[in-house]
């Protein structure tokens, strides 16, 4: 927790020196001579080369379609970027859906989402998936039954928040239903985590297909494409969804101008760059498509319920 906490207030201090005010539109109506740089705020971590290529390939697109340097924040955790857009340090950033719905319940209108990725069959959302060793007698979800669970983190959809809601709809107490429960912090550790015995399951992201054709994306699939885990070591007992993907939100105290030029800029990328898009891990035929609070509104329910159930007494 000290480690994160360090993180985060380094992040701060960096945008402080970095901050010029609300952006404002000049006389002539250029809100790029009030900004001089467009800050972006990202969670992870340089450990996934393909994550990299794609930050570098937002940033270098924004960067050319607006004419101004693109810096780009980076958070270890997803409250770093929650906290980041919610304070007004930076003015766009890429948050989960849970995410987004802690900004909301912070400040309200002012961050909104503009777009989410949009599968080529018209998809926008992805799954949370039950995973536990290959070699675990766990066979189904009632089979974790006071066995041990690994969460993400609290402000994760697919790791925390979706099949904890899922779960009560199912007349399961999430809360008492398992023994020992535990936070992981992202999903690259949870795998690891269960790969080490650390606990019996986890809620880890799967998308790129459905819980009848199966998946193609997702950490374990990230985590075997660069040798880290065998496919095989691992199993999926039970999946939920699909849950709205992550959004692209931006700060709405800043220039129209500014928010239509990136939401452009943005959803051009696979038609500007055909060649790059499959390379910074998106599928073919996918692209980016334009939201609003509206599709986040059950997401925004589901956290206000959770947030409620804890109040309660529940434990995570």
């Amino acid at each position: 927790m000290a480690e994160t906490a360090w993180r985060w207030v380094a992040i701060l201090g960096a945008l402080a020196l970095t901050a010029c005010g609300k952006p404002q539109a000049t006389a002539s109506g250029d809100w790029r001579a009030g900004m001089k740089v467009l800050k972006m705020a990202v969670s992870g971590n340089n450990d996934d080369p393909m994550l990299v290529r794609r930050r570098g390939a937002y940033r270098d697109q924004l960067s050319k379609a607006l004419g101004m340097p693109v810096r780009l924040y980076e958070s270890s955790d997803y409250n770093g970027v929650i906290q980041a857009v919610s304070s007004g340090q930076i003015d766009v950033a890429q948050i989960a859906g849970g995410g987004y719905a802690n900004v909301d319940a912070q400040v309200g209108d002012k961050v909104a989402p503009i777009l989410t990725p949009r599968q080529a069959e018209g998809e926008t959302g992805y799954y949370s998936a039950l995973v536990v060793r290959a070699d675990s007698p766990v066979k189904t979800l009632a089979d974790m039954r006071g066995r041990s669970l690994g969460y993400i983190d609290y402000n994760s959809t697919s790791g925390y928040l979706y099949p904890r809601a899922k779960l009560r709809q199912q007349g399961i107490d999430p809360d008492t239903f398992f023994g020992k429960t535990s936070f992981a912090g992202a999903h690259t550790q949870a795998v690891m985590a269960l790969a080490n015995g650390q606990f019996d399951g986890t809620f880890l992201q799967a998308s790129g297909g459905d819980p009848q054709t199966g998946f193609t994306r997702g950490p374990l699939r990230t985590m075997a494409r660069r040798g880290l885990i065998d496919l095989k070591d691992f199993r999926v007992v039970w999946t939920v969804g699909p849950m709205p993907s992550e959004a692209t939100v931006v700060r709405t105290d800043r220039p129209q101008a500014m928010i239509d030029a990136v939401r452009g800029a943005m959803a051009a990328l696979p038609y500007d760059e055909p060649e790059l898009w499959p390379e910074i891990g998106q599928l073919d035929g996918s692209a980016l498509t334009a939201v609003n609070r509206e599709h986040y509104k059950d997401i925004i329910e589901l956290r206000r319920a959770e947030l409620a159930q804890r109040r309660g007494g529940g434990r995570p």
